[in-house]
């Protein structure tokens, strides 16, 4: 089943990547989009090396009403006298039985410590308070 989609490519000038073009769609299944949202996340990685750290903030923009996934990134809180950064992409957009929707995440954290190490961490998106650890 093939589904209309109509949108424009952008010329993104990010030098950082390999591919510096982005995608905008502006109609899903002759539905315009027009709305972009962000989720808020937060959690606790893995206990490793003694410890463990908790991380929190809110994922990248992405287009409402189409299937869609976000970007994400948080650095950890401060524990044994390092951090760490979390980034990825979630899952798919999971659909909730009263509307709306919510995305599943998971990965392993850079790499840091005097010991050097990582930590796994997962989730879900969600309406979370305001991010404090």
């Amino acid at each position: 089943m093939e589904i209309p989609v109509t949108g424009f490519v952008v010329h993104s000038g990010d030098s950082d990547s390999d591919h510096s073009h982005r995608l905008f769609i502006t109609s899903w299944d002759g539905r315009p989009v027009n709305k972009v949202h962000v989720h808020p996340f937060k959690g606790t990685t893995s206990f490793d090396v003694g410890h463990c750290h908790h991380y929190c903030g809110e994922t990248k923009s992405a287009p409402s009403g189409v299937p869609h996934v976000h970007h994400y990134c948080a650095e950890t809180s401060c524990n044994d006298q390092h951090r760490h950064l979390i980034k990825g992409t979630t899952g798919p957009a999971i659909p909730l039985p009263g509307g709306g929707h919510y995305h599943r995440f998971e990965g392993c954290t850079t790499v840091s410590g005097k010991i050097p190490h990582v930590h796994k961490y997962g989730g879900s998106t969600g309406d979370e308070e305001e991010c404090r650890y």
